[in-house]
């Protein structure tokens, strides 16, 4: 089993016991998409950030998530949202098909760059030109915890910030270097640093990032 299939386990298996917590800056995101647009949730869990969108007068939403757990607790919680397992590492949409793309804490949930590269040429590709693209994630820290695990697993994986927990789950902090070459095809409108509360309640450096698609239009 490689460490995607093992990551999907992982997520199943506690499909029913996390809860999630960045928090969706419903003002900043206000400023830059409009109720009736598109909006894709890539890696939405159970939805509970599609349920705060769907509150605050949303009504053009889809979800997806690789745990078809997670899916099916979503569906429970929220029967009137659209939310589908992703089958594979493609986004099962046409080109240019949605205004918006959110992310919430799923690049942690990422430890290789190509996965990562590669899933932003997806999210570029079903975004329309000039769509919005809204990041919640986590950045490196620097206490002894943190610095610890970093340095343990930075060999085994290759790359630095990534760690392991004992639960299972493989996760991995980022530094704004890695987050801006990430975003290369989008214009910044606005990147903040923060600090976040972990599923684990545990406090994390973090960051919240919109840009905008500069995708051309077709001719």
């Amino acid at each position: 089993m490689d460490l995607y299939d093992e990551q999907k386990e992982y997520w199943n298996r506690v499909a029913e016991s996390k809860q999630f917590t960045t928090p969706f800056e419903r003002n900043e995101f206000a400023r830059y998409v409009r109720n009736a647009d598109r909006i894709l949730d890539v890696g939405c869990g159970y939805g509970r950030t599609l349920q705060e969108l769907y509150l605050s007068g949303y009504t053009n939403l889809l979800g997806i998530d690789f745990s078809a757990s997670m899916i099916a607790r979503g569906k429970q919680l929220y029967p009137h949202l659209d939310l589908k397992t992703l089958d594979n590492q493609t986004i099962d949409l046409p080109d240019s098909s949605v205004q918006a793309v959110i992310m919430f804490a799923v690049l942690t949930c990422i430890v290789s760059n190509e996965e990562q590269l590669s899933l932003f040429r997806e999210i570029r590709r079903v975004l329309k030109p000039s769509g919005i693209l809204y990041i919640n994630d986590f950045l490196l820290n620097h206490d002894e915890r943190n610095l610890a695990r970093y340095e343990e697993y930075a060999e085994k994986y290759g790359t630095y910030g990534v760690f392991e927990l004992p639960e299972g789950a493989v996760l991995r902090h980022h530094d704004l270097a890695w987050v801006k070459t990430l975003t290369e095809g989008f214009e910044p409108l606005q990147l903040e640093q923060v600090t976040y509360t972990t599923m684990n309640g545990n406090h994390s450096n973090g960051y919240y990032y919109f840009g905008k698609n500069i995708k051309q239009e077709n001719p």
